[in-house]
C-alpha cells in the first residue's frame, strides 16, 4: 500500500505510543504466520518482516522489546 504520510517529520510521543499499541494489537489478532511489507521513504523503500517464529539461527536477544 503507498499512501502518503499526513504528517513530515518523526513521530511524536502520542502517535509512538499509538503506533506500538496498533501494532501489538495487529501482532495479536491479525498476524496468522507471517507478513512482509514494502513501503516508500524519502530515502528509499522500506522492507518489514512480521513472523511468529525467529529466523533461523536468530537469536531473540537480536529483537529489542517493543
Amino acid at each position: 500500500m503507498t499512501t502518503p504520510a499526513p504528517h513530515d517529520g518523526p513521530l511524536s510521543d502520542l502517535e509512538f505510543d499509538q503506533f506500538r499499541d496498533l501494532l501489538r494489537r495487529y501482532c495479536a489478532h491479525e498476524l496468522d504466520q507471517w507478513e512482509h511489507l514494502q513501503t516508500e521513504t524519502p530515502y528509499g523503500p522500506v522492507y518489514v518482516s512480521f513472523s511468529r517464529p525467529l529466523p533461523p539461527d536468530t537469536p531473540s536477544e537480536a529483537y529489542r522489546p517493543f
